[in-house]
């Protein structure tokens, strides 16, 4: 788990005393994140069946519960890094906004000049620290010494530099800034009213050239003046906060150099196509953005709510936790609930990325933004509207946009040098073959100027935050959450994948498949574990005491009493005069004799089923199969991993030939007979060899999840599948994890395309400036043009899965 995972060790986190195996689905619960299954005893008699060692659902414990922690489970995760918190190069696990931040929106922050300038500027300002800037989101994060600087402070200094901060509520996940504005077409912001007025001054400078070319010069002068003063006073306002080397300050210098030496056509031009490129740098900005935008217009703003026996239509974001709501067929759901009443199929494609709508029953559970189908549900509201799904992806999202990849914060660190670098190179240019060589001054100034403005690092800046920001838009839409950019690079170079088995590679959902009694009949053999399995929680209990529910009446149905557990092993009870205990083999075995069903056993776990053994008074009763049965994708999730060269394994707790009767249905390798602690030290060896991912439902694995270079959980968008891993998967589909690991070295490919395209340009048109066959509008479109194209380029990763599923639809009509 990571470091944002709140464990409390002073709350009931407990297993009832199962070792069910993997093959039994237990888990266990965390408090704070509301589990699934919570339940509540007085004097915990915790179960304990001997199947292999596993946990599960959240229990409440009076003072007087024994807890079994005897399989190696850790409950204390918070300095889970996955080997990389203690470095800072490498970045944090989980990119979130520092604890106790104060969030702005910055409206016109649309660049990465934009964010280093803003960042450089109030670095200078005492109290501000851990300054954290997402140019996608238009968003800025810090902490803040309210002793030493004001918030108004830091507002004023954001407003000097030309932008507008409002204030965020970052509590509230769904709150958005008061004056936010819907996106205005380009024409009408002040950027593009600039562009728009210089591009027409120069078309009517070229003009005025055939008729009186004295006054084209004077218009190529105002085109100029009014394109910069804006670029111009930016500059000046950043110099004065303490950032000088900004792209702002280095077209400056070549506008009036530019004047200077008499070339106010090509001063001009190169205002103008700057300013087109700022109002490109915004459109691809916004494009950006809409994608989690979209996703949080998924919620619908109004809600039919159910109250004093009449329906009445209520704001959505004013929904309360335990109110009614009623969805009709067509609407989407107001609030993350529980259904209370009604039967009908519900498209979650929207959140979980699943493509078949699930169908809804009584207790079962819906997603805000999902949409109903088929009948009317009645709903209680069981997260507020600052809590829904929707909600937190959003802002796991954006927090994740915040932090910086390795790759990103190593450009960072190198503009920072390579910015004055450029500026002292430039200058040298311009003066040291007139001086030392007898140049021409108006040729040299020239081509510093025109070095000047190929040397801007903008497209190389932003190469790597716009291809991130496009993948966790693209994942998030699909299902997909990958927490930062150094979680995607992490993914990119995956090798091996460990899955659990429970849960992650079978349903969950074990059911009752062979009923051997040794004497007497099977109903008797079923009737009497029923009773001892009744006062256990565990998955496997629960499904035998199901099978048992079947039994007929007349068949009888038996009570147990002194009910205990016996930690690791099993349970055990008294049934009528019997002393009864049921466990796994290994463990019956110490109680009584088996040699006469060790070929039966062998031969149910060959087929991948868990054997249980029900014994009364040192004697074998007989023996119930259960088999937990594969996910309908998870053969095809494998085989798609094996597509991208990732070796799969299984890891679990079962033994050796039920999990080896698994791995051979499903294709993969298998380590069985693991404990949680086992599986931690499989993953850590794995690693040392190649990088490794874990996957598991983000709850009872963590330490083999803390232990993997990426952790990902998967399980229907519960609350800790979002906080308890690296990555998550909202849809139970293994063919997520090779969605992720694509998603991933698709953007990886993407940001090498943007620095090649960004260092490319710079290249050729420094050669072409140094023979002089480079001029200033051209030097422009190095810089302007190139951040476009890698902006755009970034752009292509929202439409990823778009790609993905016309190639597999090719590959299948081909096939």
């Amino acid at each position: 788990m990571n470091a944002q995972t709140k464990h409390h060790p002073q709350e009931g986190h407990s297993q009832d005393g199962h070792s069910h195996g993997a093959g039994c689905g237990c888990r266990h619960g965390q408090s704070g994140h509301a589990p699934r299954d919570h339940h509540e005893h007085d004097s915990c008699g915790h179960d304990a069946h001997g199947h292999d060692p596993h946990t599960h659902g959240a229990h409440t414990h009076g003072a007087s519960c024994q807890h079994d922690h005897d399989q190696g489970h850790q409950h204390t995760h918070a300095a889970h890094d996955h080997q990389a918190s203690a470095d800072e190069d490498t970045g944090l696990a989980v990119a979130t906004a520092p604890a106790g931040a104060v969030v702005w929106k910055v409206y016109g922050m649309d660049c990465a000049s934009c964010a280093n300038t803003i960042k450089t500027a109030l670095q200078r300002l005492p109290g501000a620290g851990d300054i954290r800037i997402s140019v996608t989101n238009e968003t800025l994060a810090l902490k803040l010494d309210r002793a030493v600087t004001q918030e108004t402070d830091i507002e004023r200094q954001i407003s000097q530099l030309g932008y507008r901060p409002e204030r965020v509520d970052r509590s509230d996940p769904t709150a958005r800034p008061t004056k936010e504005e819907p996106p205005r077409a380009w024409w009408s912001q002040p950027k593009g009213r600039i562009a728009l007025t210089a591009g027409l001054l120069v078309v009517l400078a070229y003009g005025a050239s055939l008729v009186i070319p004295q006054a084209a010069y004077l218009i190529f002068i105002a085109a100029t003046l009014i394109a910069a003063a804006p670029i111009s006073r930016r500059a000046i306002i950043a110099a004065r906060a303490g950032a000088p080397f900004t792209i702002e300050m280095l077209m400056t210098i070549a506008v009036i150099g530019a004047l200077i030496i008499g070339a106010a056509e090509e001063a001009a031009i190169v205002v103008f196509l700057f300013s087109v490129g700022e109002v490109l740098e915004g459109v691809a900005a916004s494009r950006a953005r809409a994608g989690i935008r979209a996703l949080a217009n998924l919620i619908p703003q109004t809600a039919m709510l159910e109250a004093g026996g009449a329906l009445r239509e209520v704001p959505a974001a004013s929904l309360a936790v335990g109110q009614i709501v009623v969805v009709r067929p067509g609407d989407r759901v107001p609030a993350d609930g529980k259904v209370e009443e009604g039967f009908s199929s519900v498209d979650e494609a929207p959140i979980t990325g699943e493509s078949v709508p699930k169908a809804k029953e009584p207790g079962a559970d819906v997603f805000a933004g999902s949409i109903n189908q088929d009948a009317a549900l009645r709903v209680r509201v069981e997260k507020a509207a600052s809590d829904n799904m929707i909600a937190r992806i959003v802002t796991l999202v954006e927090e994740a946009q915040e932090a910086q990849a390795p790759t990103e914060r190593f450009i960072d660190r190198f503009s920072r040098v390579y910015m004055p670098f450029i500026v002292v190179l430039s200058a040298l240019v311009a003066v040291v073959p007139p001086l030392a060589f007898g140049g021409a001054w108006d040729e040299w100034v020239y081509k510093g100027l025109t070095l000047l403005l190929i040397g801007c690092p903008c497209a190389l800046v932003i190469s790597v935050p716009a291809a991130i920001a496009s993948s966790l838009s693209a994942g998030a839409r699909h299902g997909l959450l990958i927490k930062g950019g150094v979680i995607v690079e992490k993914l990119a170079g995956i090798k091996t994948v460990a899955l659990d088995k429970t849960g992650t590679l079978t349903e969950g959902r074990p059911e009752v498949t062979d009923v051997v009694a040794l004497t007497g009949g099977d109903d008797a053999l079923l009737a009497m574990a029923a009773a001892v399995e009744a006062h256990s929680n565990h998955p496997l209990a629960k499904a035998i005491v199901s099978r048992a529910a079947a039994i007929p009446a007349n068949a009888g149905k038996r009570e147990a009493t002194a009910v205990r557990a016996v930690p690791g092993k099993g349970m055990e009870g008294r049934v009528g005069p019997s002393d009864v205990f049921i466990g796994a083999p290994r463990f019956a075995a110490e109680r009584a004799e088996l040699s006469g069903v060790e070929e039966t056993i062998a031969r149910l776990e060959s087929e991948g089923k868990t054997v249980v053994v029900v014994t009364t008074d040192g004697a074998a009763q007989g023996l119930i199969a259960l088999r937990d049965q594969p996910r309908a994708g998870a053969a095809a999730g494998i085989a798609a991993l094996k597509d991208l060269g990732v070796g799969a394994v299984m890891l679990t707790g079962d033994n050796a030939r039920t999990g080896a009767a698994i791995g051979q249905m499903l294709g993969l390798d298998v380590r069985a007979e693991m404990l949680p602690a086992d599986k931690a030290e499989v993953i850590k060896t794995m690693a040392a060899e190649k990088p490794v991912a874990m996957v598991g439902d983000g709850i009872n694995d963590a330490p083999a999840l803390a232990s993997a270079q990426v952790g990902i959980a998967m399980g229907s968008g519960t609350d800790v599948a979002l906080e308890a891993a690296d990555a998550a998967l909202l849809k139970n589909d293994v063919s997520g994890v090779s969605q992720l690991i694509g998603l991933a070295r698709a953007t990886m490919a993407n940001i090498r395309q943007n620095i090649a395209i960004a260092l490319g340009l710079k290249a050729l048109f420094l050669v072409t400036t140094i023979v002089g066959a480079t001029g200033l509008w051209m030097a422009v479109i190095a810089d302007t043009g190139g951040t476009v194209l890698v902006t755009l380029n970034a752009l292509r990763l929202l439409g990823y899965f778009r790609t993905r599923n016309r190639e597999t639809l090719a590959l299948r009509q081909a096939a």
